[in-house]
């Protein structure tokens, strides 16, 4: 299998969605139109974790351009 290539365009939902599966336990940030599906109780901790994750992500991404 070839070596998978990113898109830089697409590399940011990428790492959000994967922000949100490891601290949320998400499977997808697509709205289902289900409340079930769209909504979660998420503590607030989780939230903060997921922030910083998401701040330190876009630090690092900052400082290598």
């Amino acid at each position: 299998m070839p070596p998978c290539k990113t898109d830089p365009a697409t590399a940011p939902d990428a790492l959000i969605l994967e922000i949100a599966q490891r601290h949320f336990f998400l499977e997808t940030l697509e709205t289902r139109n289900s409340d079930r599906l769209d909504f979660h109780d998420v503590a607030a901790w989780a939230i903060r974790d997921a922030l910083e994750e998401a701040y330190e992500a876009g630090r690092r991404a900052a400082s290598q351009s």
